[in-house]
C-alpha cells in the first residue's frame, strides 16, 4: 500500500519540523594509527584481522564472510536505486588510534573526549547508567562498567575483548542468531566487524539501571561496523540502550551493524535504539533475538536522519511462552527513506509478538514499512498484534506499508492494523484560531501522533531520545 499528502504547507510551516542535528554535526581530524585503506579483498580482511590480533577460526570466518557478500546480489526488492550508490571500493574499513579502551574519561585522548562530552555521555553514566561503552570509528575508545556489576559477574566489554577473554561464553552464540548468509550486508559485517559491545548477565541478576553504547562515526568515506552480542542467562534482566551520530560529508557514509540477542529461560532483554544520522549515512542494519521458554526479547527502535535506512528488528520465539516486541518511531525528511519494520517468528506454542510502528514522512521523505509474521501450522496458542501508523506532511510525502503476515492452522489470534493520515490546512487553521503559530501547532500535531509511543522509551535514561522530541518546529517539541 502507497500513499501520498494532498495537503499542500508553507515553507515556513516545512521548515519548522526540520530536525536540530548541529550537536552532532562535527569533526576532527584523523589520528589513525591503523588505516586499512579504501576499497574490500582479502588483504584488507588479512590487516584487521593483523590488527586485531584474530584467533584462526575468526580469520577463516571473515575469509568466508568476504566470499559470500561477494556472491551475493544486491536486494532487488528493496530501495534498489538507492542501494546502487554505494561505492565498496572508495570505502574504508578499519581506522583505529590504536588504543585499548580506556577505563576512566580523564584516559581517553583530548579530542575525543570532547566528542563525547558534546554528545552528553560523560554526564549520562554519572547520572543514569551502570555501564557505558563509546566507541569512535573502528574501536571502542571508552569501556566501563561499574564495580558491583562486575562483582556479580556482569561481562561488558568490546566485542574484540569478548571473543579473547571470554571465549568460552562469546563463541557458541556468535554468528547464531544472525548467519552469515543471511544477507548481503550481515555477510559483509561478518567479514570486517569491529568494534561494538558483548555483555554477558549472569543467572538470575537483574541490572536495575541501563548500559549503553555510543556509536560515532567522524570520518569521511568510512564504514563502521560494529558487531554486538548480549546473552542473558537464566532468569536474568537487563537494558541495553545505544545512541548513534555523525557529521555530515558530502561523499556517502556505511553504517552496517549486525546484532544478536540471546535470552534464555525466563530472560528478558530490552533494546532501545536512538538513532540521529546526518543525511550522507546508509544505515544497513540487521538484528535479531533469540527468545527461549519464558524469555522476552523487546526492541525500541528511534530512527531519524541518514539518506537510507533498512532496518527490521526480528524476534524467534523458539521457546514455549516467549514473548517479541518492537515498538519504533521513524521520520524521514527530503531526500531521506526510512525502510524500517519488524520480524516476528513463532517457533513454540503460546508465544506472542507485538509489533507497533509510526511513521512520520516530511518535504519529499519517505517512509516504508516491512513487516513479516510467521506462525507454523503445527503450533498453537500463537498470538500476534501489528499496528501500522503514517503521518503525512507536505504534498510529495509518501509512506508505503508491507505486511506479510502468514498464519497456518486455526489455533492462533491474530490481528493487523494500518492508518494513514495528514496534517491537513484545515487542522493548522483551527489550531492558529486558539493563539498557535503554524510550527507551535505542527508540533502539536506531531506530538499527538507519537504521544503513546513516546511513553515506551526510557525517556530519563536516553540522550539521543530526547533530541527525537526536540523538533525545530519554531522552538522545541518537548
Amino acid at each position: 500500500m502507497s500513499y501520498e499528502a494532498s495537503a499542500v504547507l508553507d515553507s515556513d510551516t516545512q521548515d519548522a519540523i526540520n530536525i536540530d542535528r548541529s550537536k552532532g554535526d562535527f569533526t576532527f581530524p584523523e589520528r589513525n594509527k591503523f588505516d586499512a585503506g579504501r576499497g574490500l579483498t582479502s588483504k584488507t580482511i588479512d590487516y584487521i584481522s593483523d590488527v586485531k590480533n584474530d584467533p584462526q577460526w575468526l580469520r577463516d570466518f571473515r575469509h568466508k564472510a568476504l566470499k559470500v557478500f561477494q556472491d551475493k546480489p544486491m536486494p532487488t526488492n528493496w530501495a534498489t536505486k538507492d542501494l546502487e550508490s554505494i561505492d565498496f571500493d572508495v570505502i574504508r574499513y578499519y581506522l583505529s588510534d590504536g588504543e585499548k579502551p580506556k577505563r576512566s574519561w580523564a584516559d581517553v585522548p583530548a579530542d575525543v573526549l570532547e566528542t563525547f562530552e558534546r554528545l552528553g555521555i560523560p554526564q549520562q553514566e554519572r547520572a543514569f547508567l551502570a555501564g557505558v561503552e563509546a566507541q569512535f570509528d573502528s574501536e571502542a575508545a571508552y569501556s566501563n562498567v561499574k564495580e558491583e556489576l562486575t562483582k556479580q559477574g556482569v561481562i561488558f566489554v568490546n566485542s574484540t575483548e569478548g571473543l579473547h577473554q571470554y571465549e568460552e561464553i562469546f563463541r557458541p552464540w556468535f554468528g547464531k542468531v544472525i548467519p552469515t548468509g543471511d544477507n548481503k550486508f550481515s555477510a559483509l559485517n561478518s567479514a570486517v566487524f569491529s568494534g561494538g559491545s558483548f555483555i554477558y548477565i549472569p543467572k538470575g541478576v537483574k541490572l536495575k539501571q541501563p548500559l549503553q553504547a555510543y556509536f560515532r562515526i567522524n570520518s569521511e568515506n568510512f564504514g563502521q561496523f560494529e558487531r554486538t552480542l548480549i546473552i542473558a542467562d537464566e532468569g536474568s534482566e537487563v537494558m541495553y540502550m545505544e545512541g548513534c551520530t555523525a557529521p555530515k560529508f558530502e561523499t556517502a557514509t556505511l553504517h552496517s551493524a549486525v546484532v544478536e540477542l540471546v535470552a534464555l529461560k525466563g530472560a528478558k532483554i530490552q533494546y532501545v535504539t536512538v538513532q540521529n544520522w546526518s543525511s550522507n549515512v546508509f544505515n544497513l542494519v540487521t538484528k535479531r533475538g533469540l527468545a527461549m521458554e519464558d524469555a522476552e526479547v523487546r526492541w525500541i527502535d528511534c530512527n531519524i536522519g541518514s539518506r537510507l535506512t533498512m532496518k527490521y528488528p526480528g524476534v524467534v520465539m523458539k521457546g514455549k511462552g516467549a514473548r517479541g516486541e518492537v515498538i519504533s518511531i521513524a521520520l524521514a525528511n527530503s531526500g531521506q527513506h526510512q525502510d524500517t519494520g519488524a520480524k516476528m517468528i513463532h517457533a513454540a506454542d503460546y508465544t506472542t509478538s507485538n509489533v507497533v510502528s509510526k511513521s512520520i514522512s516530511v518535504g519529499e521523505g519517505r517512509s516504508t514499512y516491512r513487516g513479516q509474521v510467521h506462525i507454523p501450522k503445527h503450533l498453537k496458542g500463537c498470538k500476534n498484534n501489528t499496528e501500522c501508523d503514517a503521518l503525512l506532511i507536505n504534498s510529495h510525502s509518501r509512506t508505503d506499508t508491507y505486511p506479510a503476515i502468514t498464519v497456518k492452522g486455526n489455533k492462533h489470534s491474530t490481528q493487523h492494523e494500518a492508518s494513514v493520515s495528514q496534517v491537513s490546512e484545515d487542522m493548522l487553521f483551527y489550531l492558529t484560531q486558539r493563539g498557535l503559530n503554524k510550527g507551535q501547532a505542527m508540533s502539536l500535531a506531531v506530538n499527538g501522533f507519537i504521544n503513546d509511543l513516546v511513553r515506551e522509551f526510557p525517556m530519563e535514561y536516553s540522550v539521543e531520545l530526547k533530541r527525537l522530541i526536540d523538533l525545530e518546529m519554531e522552538g522545541s517539541v518537548g
